[in-house]
């Protein structure tokens, strides 16, 4: 199971698509002691997986802290993180609190793309360097690329450059609108254009050694049983019930684009909330409605739980209306 604590509304970049609309910091973000009580109440709940997050996690002074804590008591810290950051100091220090691995953002090998995308004229560079101290320190790191209609035609060409330099994977976000997503929802890609996409990366990794994951894509995994590709993925949307996300101020979600309260930590420690949220509950029913409820490949691939609220006034168990293939 994984877990995503967004450490910080903080951000040095202004992303188009930030589903927290990070920048500033927000009043009553959680505190140290409250982070390493989080850790706790996290393992309880049997995690393995927890991803420090933003914002940008590394805007945050206590950071190497915490991910040494959640390190020392059994979890696999990993990072999220935009890349402009990561020195080759600040790499060294991360492997040395316990990073086992992370995730640095980029979105097209055209620099002006990027930086426009991120909202930063040193977005790519930055980024690329933090990838190359990662590298040098012997920091697995993996590259996350978000897709739009601009960049689709990139997608193979930046796996590619994943491999040369040195990552140990891509995953491939395709946008739910939320947060500042709502403003770019136009650029995102038609059905048919996400079923071309999704076929020709499951396709990608039978000629890659590095691990490809499409991500709020869930289609993929009949995608890829439909082409023959036995990915060690199996099962689509896992929103609630293999994971979640924690906010900076402590409401935990099934997700980071399904905006609805399972509870908050200060209220409610963070073990109980994952096991008796009516939301999480609901969700784990798989009682789907719609063209999921009707789909025979519901149980491995569940839609995307969050467009099925955007799209549907918050109905986070209606059908998916993304997906692109026809029901039995």
């Amino acid at each position: 199971m994984i877990l995503s604590w967004n450490t910080t509304n903080k951000c040095n970049l202004k992303c188009k698509h930030c589903y927290r609309e990070s920048g500033e910091r927000l009043n009553g973000e959680l505190s140290t002691k409250e982070g390493k009580e989080l850790i706790d109440d996290i393992c309880k709940a049997g995690f393995k997986i927890m991803i420090f997050s933003g914002g940008e996690p590394l805007m945050r002074n206590d950071i190497f802290q915490l991910i040494n804590y959640a390190k020392n008591k059994g979890l696999r810290p990993v990072l999220g993180s935009n890349g402009t950051l990561i020195t080759k100091e600040v790499a060294i220090k991360l492997k040395e609190a316990g990073v086992m691995a992370i995730g640095i953002s980029l979105d097209s090998l055209n620099a002006k793309l990027h930086n426009k995308f991120r909202g930063c004229d040193n977005a790519f560079k930055d980024a690329i360097l933090g990838m190359k101290n990662c590298r040098d320190v012997g920091l697995d790191f993996q590259i996350h690329t978000t897709i739009m209609n601009w960049n689709k035609e990139e997608i193979m060409y930046i796996t590619d450059f994943s491999v040369a330099m040195g990552a140990i994977a891509h995953h491939i976000f395709f946008l739910v609108p939320t947060g500042r997503g709502k403003n770019i929802e136009k650029e995102l890609l038609d059905k048919i254009e996400y079923r071309r996409l999704l076929t020709d990366i499951m396709k990608k990794q039978k000629e890659v050694s590095i691990q490809i994951k499409p991500t709020c894509a869930p289609q993929f995994i009949k995608v890829a049983e439909s082409i023959g590709i036995n990915s060690r993925f199996k099962k689509g949307c896992i929103a609630g019930t293999n994971y979640c996300i924690i906010s900076p101020k402590g409401d935990v979600q099934p997700c980071a684009y399904l905006n609805e309260i399972a509870g908050n930590i200060r209220d409610i420690p963070f073990d109980y909330i994952w096991k008796n949220s009516t939301i999480f509950k609901e969700l784990r029913t798989l009682k789907y409605e719609g063209n999921c409820g009707k789909c025979d490949f519901k149980i491995k691939c569940g839609g995307c739980r969050a467009r099925a609220a955007f799209y549907n006034n918050g109905n986070y168990m209606a059908g998916d209306n993304s997906c692109f293939y026809y029901c039995k």
